[in-house]
């Protein structure tokens, strides 16, 4: 019988992924980008831990070699610290709808370098079913904005509107780096939960050091304070992204390969379809459908 965990597991993380970006976007509106950032990983590194201490009997993982640690610390570093702080950039400067069809690119650079440095080869029926898959979430994401937009994309200044383009590519660019970087020392045995612990742990180190140097430590404790509420959907945000997401994606890029892994943990966009219709009642197009479709037949064949 077919072993399907991996899979199993970045499609778990592209629903975790959906629940946590919709609760971040509340708390988002409150705090910033910057501050969500760093403060999800401060959260995401105490749950973390407490869950570390409860399973395995201590707080941080003991057993992990020198090697294992440089590869997750580093892939903490690209995917959890710069790609994250680069898609939140692109949010800002081009908008969630671009930097997401940029994130899309995701899987095509996880194929390329698992090829070029894990040497994993797919077959013709899994290279197809990521095609379908990034195709159909293209064609979702790219679609055009409506007329009652006040302001698109085609009112930015062009230097704007590269740079944004370029820190979406950097976003995808560091979720895929992150995560060939991680499946080296997954390889050695490390657990997904230690795994996950330790890049939270160095990406959390990494932004509240640029915070310190900032002089950005006091005004973030003063911001939190002001919105308690927020920080309950930050919290909850923080278990299903973070916490449960993150480590789903160590679990599927351990027991799968990195290309299918991370093309059915960019189906993000098709599962916030239909939270986008109930939570913020916003209308599905026949070009969101016949997308949706695509991207879904594409992830069965990566099943077949």
């Amino acid at each position: 019988m077919t072993d399907f965990t991996g899979e199993l597991a970045a499609l778990g993380t592209a629903l975790s992924f959906a629940f946590g970006s919709t609760l971040f976007t509340f708390a988002g509106r409150h705090f910033g980008s910057a501050l969500v950032n760093r403060t999800r990983l401060l959260m995401s590194v105490v749950i973390l831990m407490a869950i570390h201490l409860f399973l395995y009997h201590e707080l941080l993982p003991s057993q992990i070699t020198p090697e294992s640690f440089f590869w997750l610390a580093a892939s903490g570093i690209v995917g959890l610290a710069l790609g994250d702080a680069s898609l939140f950039q692109a949010f800002i400067m081009i908008g969630p709808r671009l930097s997401m069809l940029m994130m899309a690119l995701a899987p095509v650079v996880s194929v390329i370098l698992a090829w070029l440095f894990l040497g994993e080869v797919l077959s013709f029926q899994s290279l197809l079913g990521i095609g379908l898959t990034v195709a159909g979430i293209f064609w979702v994401v790219s679609e055009r904005q409506g007329r009652k937009k006040q302001k698109t994309t085609s009112d930015l200044p062009t230097r704007t509107y590269l740079l944004g383009l370029l820190f979406g590519l950097g976003g995808a660019l560091g979720q895929a780096g992150g995560l060939i970087l991680s499946k080296f020392a997954l390889n050695e045995g490390v657990e997904p939960l230690s795994a996950t612990l330790i890049r939270m742990l160095v990406a959390m180190f990494w932004v509240w050091t640029i915070a310190v140097g900032r002089r950005q430590v006091a005004s973030s404790v003063r911001e939190l304070r002001i919105y308690p509420r927020a920080i309950g959907f930050l919290l909850l945000a923080t278990i299903f992204g973070p916490v449960i997401g993150v480590t789903l994606s160590q679990v599927a890029v351990q027991r799968a390969p990195v290309g299918i892994a991370s093309t059915l943990m960019s189906l993000t966009p098709i599962f916030l379809i239909p939270l986008g219709f109930v939570i913020f009642k916003e209308k599905v197009s026949w070009r969101t459908s016949l997308g949706t479709l695509v991207a879904f037949a594409g992830t069965a064949l990566l099943f077949v």
